[in-house]
């Protein structure tokens, strides 16, 4: 499909059964695999993501057992490029990892070279520092010592330690300078806990991984916290004073950095009740910030929800933690400027890591068709200002949205929306 018009119902009322986190679904996968497990985890993330780990998983085996050296190419999927080269290091065989175009424009010289320190054999077949990669992969990894910057992708660090019980002798990993997106860290190294793995942070900046095997278990993986944050964004935008949305699968102690959407959320106007420990009700509240500060650097993927939503309310903000942002699926920090643009709004950057709102204004299009740029989030915070429009709006390419949420246009036509596929 070519773009879909959307429009809003006048009331909003839904109970949606979210998709499965890909962040977990992506390291449960990995794990259990290094674990030698024969069953895969339940409730796998049907994401374009978790498709493309499952192909690179199970690609290794195939070539091992017809002598050939595989090519993987897992589309445009970051975390899987990640993981997927840190697991194939570890892994006898040779393997050639490659991805889309764009995905052969992002860097990954980080972590490539911090497993070369590790003993790993890897080579680019293209530019040097990004994909397409051949792998050779080993079992006799040593290990050691190791620092790599704090600021780069968590998933950098978090491939680096979900392989390190498998090295001979494990991992003391140094974070240098600022720890970006330290709750993925947390969740990797919570769910290498519930495998078996030992590991603890030594101290604010130093983690360390003892050797050993993981254990082979059963594991069921929690709804999405980051697609829970378009339908708080939707019941802050309605216009409907009752408009109530229940999300089931929710943990409240989840191991998702992006659960804080919910605490964000009520300066935002929604107020989140726990029914019970996996639903969660959402509903309007009295109570609205004029004015936005945060520090997302735990949190990236909740930014162009957030910077949206607060626009299309008016309330100004400053959004800080936001450097990763511009080596995303696209750089989201220019695809929003140019977007919000089109409905008037005019968004502004501070240094490398700030984006912010001083309720600057510039002259709107009149019927604007809002482009997603190959990335999932654009068009999943884009669709709920139509909401706040008395046209219908239009999202070009949305079939991106598979990558991590594949039931979103059909989940809006259950909550009352008006979708209509054009080619």
């Amino acid at each position: 499909m070519d773009s879909l018009k959307i429009s809003s119902g006048d009331t909003l009322r839904a109970s949606i059964v979210l998709p499965a986190s890909k962040s977990i679904s992506g390291r449960a996968l990995i794990i259990n695999a290094l674990s030698g497990s024969q069953i895969l985890p339940e409730n796998l993330s049907d994401s374009d993501d978790t498709k493309a780990m499952l192909r690179g998983l199970t690609l290794p085996l195939e070539g091992e057992s017809e002598g050939v050296c595989p090519v993987i190419d897992i589309g445009a999927a970051g975390t899987a490029m990640r993981f997927l080269t840190a697991y194939l290091s570890v892994t006898p065989g040779t393997y050639l990892l490659t991805g889309t175009e764009r995905m052969r424009h992002r860097p990954i010289g980080i972590l490539v070279d911090a497993l070369r320190q590790l003993g790993a054999d890897i080579t680019y077949e293209g530019e040097e520092g990004f994909p397409p990669l051949r792998i050779v992969g080993s079992k006799a990894l040593s290990g050691g010592s190791l620092s790599v910057p704090g600021n780069v992708s968590s998933q950098f660090i978090s491939a680096l330690l979900m392989i390190a019980p498998t090295l001979r002798h494990g991992l003391r990993l140094t974070l240098t300078g600022i720890i970006a997106s330290r709750p993925y860290l947390d969740m990797t190294i919570g769910m290498m806990r519930e495998y078996g793995a030992q590991v603890e942070w030594r101290s604010d900046c130093a983690i360390e991984v003892k050797p050993g095997p993981y254990l082979c278990r059963p594991y069921h993986i929690e709804s999405d916290w980051s697609a829970a944050s378009y339908w708080y964004e939707m019941v802050a935008l309605s216009p409907d004073a009752d408009a109530e949305v229940t999300l089931a699968g929710l943990h409240r102690d989840s191991l998702q950095g992006d659960s804080r959407i919910w605490q964000i959320f009520s300066q935002l106007g929604v107020s989140t009740t726990f029914v019970d420990e996996q639903t969660v009700r959402l509903k309007r509240s009295p109570r609205r910030a004029h004015h936005l500060e945060l520090d997302l650097i735990g949190q990236p993927d909740l930014a162009q929800t957030l910077i949206v939503c607060c626009a299309m309310l008016g309330v100004t903000f400053r959004l800080s933690g936001l450097a990763s942002l511009k080596i995303k699926e696209t750089n989201r920090t220019a695809a929003l400027q140019t977007e919000l643009r089109k409905l008037g709004i005019d968004i502004k950057e501070e240094g490398e890591s700030t984006v912010c709102w001083d309720a600057s204004r510039c002259e709107a299009e009149d019927s604007p068709a809002f482009d997603t740029y190959e990335d999932h989030r654009m068009a999943m915070s884009l669709a709920p200002v139509c909401l706040r429009s008395a046209r219908t709006i239009q999202i070009n390419n949305p079939q991106v949205v598979s990558k991590s949420y594949p039931a979103y246009w059909q989940d809006l036509r259950k909550a009352g929306f008006k979708v209509d596929y054009e080619e």
